[in-house]
């Protein structure tokens, strides 16, 4: 899938009033509380990017356990959805761009990418976007990754899901924890992973040189 149908694919995803069933679907919710207890595991964040907010419902649960919270998305539609659904709280960041252009001079100490990096066209923009959220992480810091699988990303015209996103990020970081996290439905069945990095690493990444 190319990265306008992609787009396209996203803009008709965001105009439903609970896009993917974020908030009405028990294995969502289920998916979310598994990410929440994997950032419980390190005391919460001071510095935390969200990477792909959707409507906001997990930036909604994310936002009480980070002092600042930076969240990124390439749609302008789930930024304002995001913002609306969290407005009580003042110390979230926006910004509207996707993760591969990202830039900051800040690094985090929690980063979590979930059910986003598959809407990249290939895996090269993959590599790209791994490059820069692990630049982006600060030594010791913790990211976790949440995906559907490969074969299910794949029937769903996208080039690679979480087996082949976590071989890549398994270059640069350790993982931690894996928990697979899955219902009776055929498209429920998706990979949660919290890597850490190492205390010693350089802030660049060698992934894909």
């Amino acid at each position: 899938m190319t990265l306008d149908a992609n787009h396209q694919l996203l803009e008709r995803e965001l105009a439903a009033d609970d896009p993917w069933s974020l908030d009405s679907s028990s294995f969502e919710q289920a998916r979310y509380a598994e990410m929440l207890r994997m950032l419980r595991c390190n005391g919460g964040a001071s510095s935390a990017l969200e990477v792909g907010c959707a409507a906001g419902a997990f930036t909604e649960m994310l936002a009480p356990f980070c002092v600042r919270l930076t969240v990124l998305d390439v749609m302008p539609q789930a930024i304002e959805r995001a913002q609306l659904r969290t407005s009580k709280w003042s110390h979230i960041t926006w910004v509207t761009c996707g993760i591969q252009r990202f830039s900051t001079t800040e690094r985090f100490d929690f980063i979590v990418v979930a059910e986003v990096l598959y809407y990249l066209k290939d895996v090269v923009e993959m590599q790209a976007a791994i490059r820069n959220m692990v630049s982006m992480l600060a030594p010791g810091g913790t990211l976790i990754f949440g995906s559907a699988r490969d074969e299910i990303c794949q029937r769903w015209g996208h080039a690679a899901g979480a087996e082949t996103v976590i071989a890549l990020f398994n270059e640069s970081l350790s993982e931690v924890d894996r928990l697979n996290c899955r219902s009776g439905s055929a498209n429920e069945d998706c990979l949660i992973v919290r890597f850490r990095k190492p205390e010693g690493s350089s802030e660049q990444s060698n992934l894909g040189h």
